[in-house]
């Protein structure tokens, strides 16, 4: 695989530093100098500049005053510095709040926000959008050819917000997108089933978002209010990056968020010229794995997003967050350890939140690089700069790819319609722990991954997983016909493919269509188990347990490898494979507690022929991951124990950091790390 362009040519190295609010400082000039002083010494290259600083640029309607972020970019870069200058849209100025109140959000019970906080704009008021748009272009129009900025940074954390508008702006303009969209009244009853409970349309006007003080049964209405939240959202961005290539065409990035459905990220990542994120994960609560699952999950999704091209880890905090409801500290070796992660998945960046903290209101206790003793004697800074030292030796793996011959199904829309339905758990469906869970095997065996969606190609995969694929459209049933038929290896669960992608039953049985064929099966029905309910299952001569789910599948062609073994559908199939075409499709019927899954996919990937990025046994604990530039491997050993691991290699490798050559038993520390250059 060649390797993709640096993220910015004017800078080819591996991107170290984070949020910087100098705006927070500017009445004590000592601090900021020591800043610079303090950067080199982290061995930091680049700062995210001018996040929520509207009100310092433009302190009253039409006067504007750029004097900071002219001698913050100047410092910065005749500090050896580079800037990610972020448009300050994330957060409105005070007086832009009282002066136009229509753009405050509106909630369900149809109060307008008040002023403060960030983010509760209206992202379809035409006023906000033209004061954003004029702010932007004045800002690209200053600096866009400045070598100090090496890109945009687009607002931050689009809709992190507590509620989405419902004003008249943003409901009369989903009347216009559902108009535009079924073009018809009598199409939109079909699509939203509104015979049931006499909610028959009969007039364009009287369509309103669904609420909990209103419409919440009608399931194609709600998905279509989801898609237009997000629809406006990715349009309200669009707006922005128009505003600053009237002057730029230097990259755009927007930070994204952990497991976020507010917005479908598959169609913003297509506005995007590098996709960026933000990890805040929950270390040390979770001795089983699933919590660093998560976040490599999220690390390869927003990889993939961009069609595999290397993404930013744009925030990350170097010892802890605030927000979380218990704030514990990383212990040593994590920050590092959290680091090299992400660039093992195809981060070409290490960013914090933040470079120093805040002397005041909600973030004054957030972790930060520099704390508020200030200077560069603490652990957490000896850290971030022992990182830093290692980042300035991995600039080969700059733009290099990830190689997968594995792949993931995840889609905001199928969890949109998944979260809706009024059946199985009604409350807690599990879906996205359950993709984690099955991601988490390939994880554990060092198999690099990729994550797809509904446009995505499967054709390159050797497996494709997906997990209570609920929501499956025509095209989407036909592309996995079509992969399976090919020779791929697809593999599904319980409650897959239901309805359509207006969230209406397919008639003629589960799972929809071809599917049926395609698994050689027929699902009758579905029992969902109380939390003190289980069965059990024998598979391959063991016995599993099964927890929340049983369905009641019957073969039609399918080979029966697992069956249950009480309760009344005692001997029914609950593990099933299918040959067909060239492939097989594998169905799982019920959900287990950990150890079916192991033993299952330890099946799968010796017949599949996927291939560890490691070449040797892993310890337990012990991750592998790895990116390449077709000539050399660059792999990843990461340790999220902390206690010491040994694993053993038969490969001849180049430690990066040290650049010793290598074979044979490897030590990691607690918490401990290596990457390794190997010939392909």
């Amino acid at each position: 695989m060649k390797k993709f362009q640096p993220i910015s040519e004017l800078y080819p190295h591996m991107l170290h530093g984070g949020d910087y609010n100098p705006d927070q400082w500017l009445h004590m000039p000592e601090i900021i100098e020591e800043d610079m002083r303090l950067m080199k010494l982290a061995h930091v290259n680049t700062m995210s500049l001018g996040i929520f600083s509207w009100t310092q640029l433009e302190p009253e309607e039409g006067v504007y005053n750029f004097s900071y972020l002219d001698m913050m970019i100047e410092k910065i870069g005749k500090n050896g510095g580079k800037v990610l200058l972020a448009t300050p849209t994330g957060s409105k100025p005070l007086w832009m709040a009282r002066k136009y109140p229509e753009i405050r959000m509106v909630d369900q019970r149809g109060y307008r926000e008040m002023t403060g906080r960030r983010h509760n704009h209206c992202y379809n008021s035409p006023i906000y959008r033209e004061k954003t748009y004029e702010i932007n272009r004045r800002l690209a129009q200053r600096y866009g050819n400045n070598d100090t900025v090496i890109g945009w940074h687009l607002s931050n954390e689009y809709a992190n917000c507590r509620t989405v508008c419902y004003c008249q702006t943003c409901q009369a303009k989903f009347r216009e997108y559902v108009k535009a969209k079924y073009k018809t009244l009598d199409n939109l009853n079909q699509s939203w089933c509104t015979a049931f409970w006499s909610h028959t349309v009969t007039d364009w006007d009287l369509i309103e978002a669904p609420s909990d003080m209103g419409e919440d049964s009608v399931h194609g209405l709600t998905l279509d209010w989801k898609r237009f939240v997000s629809d406006s959202y990715v349009d309200y961005m669009k707006s922005e990056i128009a505003a600053i290539r009237e002057f730029s065409d230097k990259p755009v990035t927007a930070n994204l968020m952990r497991n976020f459905t507010r917005i479908d990220y598959w169609e913003m990542a297509k506005h995007i010229d590098v996709a960026s994120w933000d990890s805040y994960p929950y270390w040390h609560r979770d001795d089983a794995g699933i919590e660093h699952a998560d976040v490599c999950f999220n690390n390869d999704f927003f990889r993939s997003i961009k069609g595999g091209k290397p993404f930013l880890l744009m925030e990350s905090t170097p010892s802890m967050p605030n927000w979380h409801d218990i704030n514990k500290l990383k212990r040593p070796g994590v920050n590092r350890l959290g680091g090299l992660q992400s660039v093992s998945q195809g981060s070409d960046s290490v960013q914090y939140f933040q470079w120093r903290m805040a002397r005041g209101n909600v973030e004054k206790f957030h972790g930060a690089v520099v704390n508020h003793e200030g200077s560069e004697n603490s652990r957490v800074f000896r850290e971030v700069a022992s990182l830093g030292e290692t980042l300035e030796k991995l600039d080969a793996i700059v733009g290099c790819p990830v190689e997968s011959d594995a792949a993931v199904f995840y889609s905001a829309e199928n969890q949109w319609a998944l979260a809706d339905a009024q059946g199985f758990n009604r409350h807690n469906k599990k879906h996205l722990e359950t993709i984690v869970r099955h991601y988490k095997q390939f994880l554990d065996r060092g198999i690099n991954t990729d994550i797809v969606g509904y446009e995505s190609d499967f054709s390159k995969y050797k497996v494709v997983i997906a997990p209570m694929l609920y929501s499956v459209s025509d095209e989407l049933i036909d592309k996995i016909e079509q992969y399976v038929a090919n020779g791929g290896t697809f593999i599904t669960t319980y409650i897959s493919g239901m309805v359509d992608k207006n969230d209406l039953c397919y008639l003629g049985g589960f799972p929809a269509g071809k599917l049926k064929d395609v698994f050689g099966l027929w699902n009758e029905e579905i029992d969902s188990l109380y939390p003190n309910d289980s069965n059990k299952v024998e598979f391959g001569g063991k016995e599993y347990k099964a927890i929340d789910y049983c369905e009641l599948l019957h073969a039609r062609g399918a080979k029966v490898l697992g069956s249950y073994k009480e309760d009344f559908y005692a001997g029914m199939p609950a593990v099933l494979e299918n040959s067909y075409g060239k492939g097989k499709a594998y169905y799982i019927a019920f959900r287990d507690t950990g150890d079916f899954l192991t033993d299952f996919y330890e099946g799968i990937v010796a017949e599949s022929g996927l291939k560890s990025s490691f070449n040797g046994t892993l310890a337990e604990g012990v991750v592998a991951r790895s990116r390449t530039d077709g000539e050399f491997d660059y792999v990843f050993l990461l340790n999220y124990r902390n206690e010491e691991r040994t694993v053993n290699t038969s490969a001849v490798y180049t430690d990066m950091e040290t650049g010793e050559t290598r074979t044979g038993e490897i030590k990691l520390c607690p918490f401990g790390s290596i990457v390794m250059k190997i010939k392909k």
